[in-house]
């Protein structure tokens, strides 16, 4: 009998246990993959793949089938070797592991072509301009006074040399700060304004270059009177190559990470400080590329420098007056003579603003080269000289308060 006032109430059901399933433990134990060791079967299988594809292309071009060309060849030699090297791969290896050799190999015999291609136009030049390489005036002498009939040991490319380097010299100097801070600017500072900027920098990347050389042309030449020269060209070169800068300098500082200018931020430096003592540092050799890259651009081109500076036979230093002969324009017009000995300055002048390039690039991976933080020998000696100084200085300090406290 239940009392007045109360509820009788059930029992609660108890929550049902969470069951965890039984695993059935592997038949056996799996073999690790060694992705950085070549065994002898891996080289086995390229050489096999690469010999039974040439040997099925020359079957093919040979007895099969009516194909010609040397292209086509390659083309399909390239396409057996990797289904053989695939096949043969499998033999001894799982999906996985195939699919990582075949990938492995195409990628590499791609970058193997292409350095081989590169190579090829590299020894061709250098093989065409060997005639006038091999003379020591071709280095000294400019090409005054020089016909298309004379020998190689008269004549040669220094004033171009001259002129390209001042042209290129003018350009750096007035986009590498500009593009650098155009760079900051739309990396640093987001806004509608910097998306116009953005947009517009992105439409002269695809300028064609011979739109900065009329622009040049029309405003410099015709509008202000400047004459033919220099000047005009390095104007010119800069307009090529200002957005490239630009666009890989925001490229570059996206991928400084966020928390070394929140720290900044946070210990209370501006916003200009800490773009100049930490994100440009670290940023210094993304930096340096970008220059690579716009010197790389202005130095090849032609058509803006050939209608802003004109061609010229005669040594010319002074980028105000006078036109300017440059390498790559030395090397267009050479090599249209139907003179052999002007085909050969004309390589020899592309074989030459080759190696001027690479100078140039070792010498701006030099300068900007240096990590983030990283003293060159000079600030290392004169930090330690001011340390040297510092301690000095405390122990002379404490060798007078002990003098002091031993006299009282």
């Amino acid at each position: 009998m239940t009392t007045l006032g109360t509820r009788e109430t059930a029992p609660t059901a108890a929550p049902p246990r969470t069951t965890i399933p039984v695993r059935t433990p592997p038949s056996g134990e799996q073999a690790r993959r060694r992705l950085g060791v070549l065994r002898t079967s891996d080289y086995l299988a390229v050489f096999g793949a690469l010999a039974a594809a040439f040997a099925m292309t020359g079957l093919l071009w040979t007895k099969l089938t009516p194909f010609t060309g040397p292209l086509s060849y390659v083309v399909v030699t390239w396409w057996l070797f990797v289904l053989i090297y695939g096949a043969l791969v499998s033999f001894d290896e799982n999906r996985p592991t195939v699919r990582d050799r075949v990938a492995a190999v195409v990628v590499q015999s791609l970058g193997a072509l292409i350095m081989i291609v590169l190579a090829f136009v590299v020894g061709y030049m250098i093989f065409k301009g060997w005639k006038a390489l091999r003379h020591l005036n071709f280095f000294t002498q400019d090409m005054g006074g020089t016909g298309p009939l004379d020998p190689l040991t008269k004549g040669g490319v220094l004033h171009a040399i001259v002129g390209t380097l001042i042209e290129v010299g003018i350009a750096l100097a007035i986009v590498a700060p500009l593009g650098i801070l155009g760079g900051v600017f739309l990396h640093e500072i987001p806004g509608r304004f910097s998306r116009f900027v953005r947009t517009v920098v992105d439409a002269m990347t695809a300028l064609p270059d011979i739109m900065a050389g009329l622009f040049i042309y029309a405003t410099v030449i015709l509008i202000l009177g400047l004459q033919a020269s220099g000047l005009a060209a390095g104007l010119a070169l800069a307009v090529t190559v200002l957005p490239i800068i630009m666009r890989t300098t925001d490229v570059v500082l996206r991928l400084v990470p966020g928390n070394l200018t929140e720290a900044s931020y946070a210990l209370g430096t501006g916003q200009w400080r800490t773009i100049w003592h930490v994100t440009l540092p670290t940023a210094r050799s993304g930096l340096a590329t970008a220059v690579i890259l716009g010197a790389a651009r202005a130095i090849g081109e032609t058509s803006p420098v050939l209608l802003t500076a004109g061609a010229s036979p005669f040594f010319n230093a002074n980028p105000v007056h006078n036109p300017m002969m440059s390498l790559p324009l030395m090397a267009y017009t050479s090599v249209q003579s139907p003179q052999p000995n002007m085909i050969a300055r004309g390589f020899g002048a592309a074989a030459t603003l080759l190696v001027l390039v690479l100078v140039l690039f070792a010498i701006a991976r030099v300068i900007g080269g240096r990590g983030p933080g990283e003293l060159t020998n000079r600030q290392r000696r004169r930090r330690d000289a001011s340390s040297r100084r510092d301690m000095n200085r405390y122990h002379a300090r404490h060798a007078a308060i002990a003098a002091v406290e031993g006299s009282a």
